[in-house]
């Protein structure tokens, strides 16, 4: 490096001489063919640039009326608009950079492994993006539905780049990450209008299966929640387990009332079986004793 500066040092008096040669008329016109270079490139570059930013808005006027059409979820159509007019700057700076006689290769090398080393560290919050987006797309799951996910239930508050913000029951905001929860198991209770509430009723041995499934009829026909269609209510003895018969009860309705039947039902079992001479039974085990004799 010391070397070629001293070469370009001593090469400034041969330069000093070359111009000496010339008249001042020959320094005129230089100076003037030199200006009208730099006009030249600064209008060039000022045109390269007004009509690459009017591309741009365009291009973003068109994102933006496509992803209102599709009713993008606002945060993800703002990034996203963002992101389109980051890469059409650097896209006119590369641009304008060859225009001014800069060789753009190496800036073009040294964006690509810029890019490689910010994917390769932000891989996660990538696959979080991705997912949004493929939840965006193909919808899953909408803002105020009730879904299951990644062993979180709750109601969908929001939908973010990165996250799905859910509301639990007890009132819990959680933030499930978009990338896993698009490619797992999503269980969307809110996006049929009906839904089957079963239950399981147990008593004990040697009571009578009719009087439980009268019983069992007659506070599903009182409760004006429950429908008879998809299909009618349904009660079927199930299981005969270790100390206790299990009797099925299978019933539809709106999925608003589900948890208002499920828990008005137990309550009406509780307090109207015993009454019928039902008896629930109590966990029993035997237990047998060897008596060695001495």
């Amino acid at each position: 490096m010391i070397s070629g500066f001293l070469n370009a040092a001593s090469a400034l008096p041969e330069q000093f001489a070359d111009f000496s040669s010339l008249t001042m008329n020959d320094l005129y016109n230089i100076a003037a063919n030199f200006a009208v270079d730099i006009v030249i490139k600064i209008i060039e570059i000022a045109l390269i640039w007004f009509i690459g930013r009017w591309l741009g808005r365009r291009l973003i006027s068109i994102c933006k009326a496509m992803m209102e059409r599709r009713k993008t979820n606002e945060s993800v159509a703002s990034f996203t608009l963002s992101l389109i007019d980051v890469v059409v700057m650097i896209v006119l700076l590369i641009i304008i950079i060859g225009v001014i006689g800069i060789d753009t290769s190496s800036f073009i090398a040294l964006f690509a492994s810029a890019g490689v080393a910010i994917g390769m560290a932000l891989s996660g919050t990538l696959q979080n993006f991705a997912g949004g987006v493929m939840i965006l797309l193909f919808r899953p799951y909408k803002v105020g539905e009730f879904i299951e996910a990644q062993g979180v239930s709750g109601t969908v508050k929001e939908i973010q780049i990165f996250n799905t913000v859910v509301k639990t029951g007890d009132n819990k905001l959680i933030l499930l990450p978009n990338g896993p929860v698009s490619t797992g198991i999503i269980t969307n209770y809110s996006r049929e209008a009906y839904r089957r509430v079963d239950m399981t009723f147990s008593v004990s041995y040697g009571d009578d299966y009719e009087t439980a499934k009268e019983l069992l009829l007659r506070l599903v026909k009182e409760d004006t929640r429950i429908l008879n269609s998809p299909a009618e209510p349904a009660v079927a003895l199930s299981a005969l387990s270790a100390s206790s018969i299990d009797i099925s009860l299978r019933v539809w309705c709106k999925q608003e009332d589900y948890w208002g039947v499920l828990n008005d039902m137990n309550k009406k079992v509780y307090e109207t079986f015993p009454k019928a001479g039902l008896n629930f039974p109590y966990q029993t085990f035997t237990l047998h004793v060897n008596k060695e004799e001495k």
